[in-house]
């Protein structure tokens, strides 16, 4: 395998071969520092903004100039962290911080938090002023029978003229809020004291911001208008981030993140509880939670991130209950409960589950099988240790490979659904299960050189039919595997367009950076780029199926191209590589035309693209009723619908895929899977 490059040792030299000159500057502050309601910043964040600016400006991938061009965007980003849904700040505000809009360039280079601190303290003075409306309307009896809307999405409303135009937002906001504890059978004193806790809530964890917290925030708005992967973190998160990875967690497998007043779901965990549940996925919000099986639900809107994630955390074996917004909801979301059994991330977990599948057509049967990819992982601890026999993807499917074929498989299925990525050399491998010797993957560094994943092994493992198939929260690794076996004409690619992660980060701790008596932060940022042996990025576009599936997501809600900021995708030059052509050209045209045929007059796919056509309507609505009735039948419309496609999700780790039309066929069958399991007949049929 040609060298992929050690982003580490990267970053390291880079960063010797240039001196951060940092300047204290005397700072002519625009506030009255005998004000003890006001967040000021520390001296030494002004030479740790200039180390960010200064390394980010030189080790980043994208290679950005800082100048008034991302000078406004960081302006944009930074009203939108603070003020995403435009309820807080006044139109007098946000004119005001015009004057800052193409100095923030200048700002960072010299170390100058004056404009981000004075920014920050009008917010939080608009915050104090609406938490006093909010007070007021809490204890408001609403008419659940007039028929008036709310308009959720307002990340591109007109700022507020007056603070009386915003009162009225307040009040259908605060009555929105009323109308969904309602739903769920609270009476008017239970509403009351339900929002009453979480304005106070969210008042006592704003009000405790440090000057920290609000460094991390104005630092991110710089880092993520480069992309969405290069973040701050400041030294507590970063610390808090240390703890966290050192532990063996005993919780629910997912990582979260803020987002305004709510919780949301970073990333589920290959092998904890939530990966196995397929109850929670990515952008879900957390709104409550709750212990054991009667435990008071604990409403979390407004709460501090390390707080909420110290109630969801818990002992091996002890259940929480989660009151969950799905991201698949859209607007219109209703609280799911789910309940998950705590549990500590197992590396067994992660391992790749096998299953053979007889299935029957024409009167024949084959004989497939079924391999289940969670995540690409290596026990680097084991391998380290000189341990012979260490756990890894491709050696376990190497074997599994062996087990099925003992077993008779006639076809195989690698199952990469939900698998957000992992170790690129396990992906590197594992595709050299399935090709002969030659490129995998390329990498495009910050320098513009470029880099190979060659498979190391000429030798094939496997040479039958194969089918992969992917969804939209198939990622990174993922991508490089599924476009390789793609690329190679080597088997037949099914599912939903995948995610379109084609960066690679790192992280880097400031402290080695720059000299300081304090304890500094951790910058990750984004160094290169994944291409395809074709020379396509998987950037943006990730994999395309080779028959795509009835899809519930589309790129701009879910995966890379929902983020404004994404690096482009783009073409290099291809690698010099020969297509297997086990899958003809031919072959993929006549699976398509059959697949076509069957979205005409296979009942169950009917049914299930109508499904999710009607789901996908109900989600691009942004209007929230405030109409008792109306919203009950929303409810129950939601509740239908996802009912119906719930079985886009699995929901059992193991069940039986026999023929669609046969009697004992389940509902609770993966219709993905099971629909590629009949692509995969066809394929060894032909």
């Amino acid at each position: 395998m040609k060298r992929i490059p050690v982003v580490a040792s990267f970053i390291i030299c880079l960063l010797s071969f240039f001196t951060v000159q940092c300047q204290a500057r005397e700072t002519a502050w625009q506030f009255d520092v005998s004000d003890s309601t006001l967040v000021l910043p520390k001296k030494e964040m002004e030479k740790e903004a200039q180390v960010i600016a200064s390394v980010l400006g030189r080790a980043h991938y994208r290679k950005t100039t800082l100048n008034d061009s991302l000078s406004s965007v960081i302006l944009d980003n930074y009203l939108g962290m603070l003020d995403r849904s435009r309820v807080y700040f006044l139109e007098e505000d946000v004119n005001r911080f015009e004057k800052y809009r193409t100095k923030f360039d200048d700002y960072l280079k010299n170390g100058d938090l004056t404009a981000a601190y004075d920014i920050y303290n009008t917010f939080k003075k608009r915050f104090n002023e609406r938490m006093q409306v909010a007070d007021s309307l809490v204890k408001t009896d609403f008419d659940f029978s007039k028929d008036e809307y709310y308009e959720s999405d307002r990340k591109d409303a007109p700022w507020a003229k007056s603070k009386a135009a915003l009162d009225e937002e307040w009040r259908k906001i605060i009555k929105s809020q009323a109308l969904s504890v309602k739903l769920a059978d609270k009476n008017a004193d239970e509403i009351r004291e339900n929002l009453e806790k979480r304005y106070t809530r969210l008042r006592k964890a704003i009000n405790q911001n440090k000057s920290s917290d609000v460094f991390q925030v104005y630092m991110n708005s710089y880092t993520e208008s480069l992309d969405p992967h290069t973040s701050y973190f400041s030294p507590r998160t970063a610390e808090n981030f240390k703890i966290n990875m050192s532990q063996s967690l005993e919780g629910i497998g997912a990582s979260l993140q803020q987002d305004g007043d709510f919780t949301k779901v970073n990333e589920v965990i290959a092998g904890g509880p939530a990966f196995k549940s397929k109850l929670i996925f990515k952008d879900d919000r957390i709104v409550g939670v709750a212990q054991g099986e009667e435990g008071e639900m604990v409403d979390v809107i407004g709460w501090r991130l390390d707080e909420v994630v110290q109630l969801i955390r818990g002992k091996k074996g002890t259940k929480v209950r989660l009151n969950l917004l799905r991201a698949s909801d859209g607007a219109n979301a209703l609280p799911v409960e789910i309940t998950l059994l705590r549990d500590k991330i197992k590396l067994e977990e992660q391992t790749p589950k096998k299953k053979l599948v007889p299935y029957t057509m024409n009167g024949k049967t084959y004989n497939l099988g079924v391999i289940t990819i969670p995540s690409f992982y290596m026990d680097f601890d084991e391998a380290q240790k000189g341990n012979p026999n260490y756990g890894s993807t491709t050696r376990d499917v190497r074997k599994l490979i062996k087990e099925l074929e003992a077993d008779g498989m006639d076809g195989l299925v690698i199952d990469l659904t939900y698998n957000g990525g992992g170790s690129l050399t396990e992906a590197i491998e594992l595709t050299g299960l399935f090709i002969p010797a030659g490129p995998v993957v390329q990498v495009r560094n910050a320098d513009g050189s470029v880099d190979t994943g060659d498979d190391p092994d000429p030798a094939l493992v496997y040479e039958g039919p194969l089918a992969v198939v992917i969804n939209r929260f198939s990622a990174s690794a993922s991508e490089i595997f599924a476009g390789a076996i793609q690329d190679y004409k080597r088997g037949v690619i099914v599912g939903e367009q995948s995610f379109g992660k084609g960066t690679v980060q790192n992280l880097i701790d400031l402290d080695r950076v720059m000299k300081s008596d304090s304890k500094q932060g951790q910058l990750k940022l984004t160094l290169a780029k994944f291409y395809r042996v074709t020379g396509s990025s998987t950037q943006h576009r990730g994999v395309t199926p080779d028959i795509e599936l009835p899809s519930e997501f589309s790129a701009e809600e879910f995966g890379e191209s929902s983020s404004p900021a994404a690096l482009p995708w783009d073409q290099i030059k291809s690698a010099k590589f020969k297509p297997m052509n086990t899958v003809s050209d031919k072959q993929l045209q006549k699976l398509r035309n059959q697949y076509q045929q069957r979205l005409k007059t296979d009942e169950d796919l009917k049914a299930l693209v109508a499904d999710i056509e009607e789901v996908k309507k109900i989600r691009s609505d942004s209007r929230v009723s405030l109409n008792l009735e109306k919203r009950k039948q929303e409810m129950e419309k939601l509740k239908e619908k996802r009912d119906k496609t719930g079985a886009l999700k699995a929901t059992e780790e193991d069940f039986e895929l026999e023929d669609p039309q046969a009697e004992n066929a389940t509902e609770k069958e993966d219709p993905y899977l099971k629909e590629t399991i009949r692509i995969l007949a066809q394929l060894v049929a032909a």
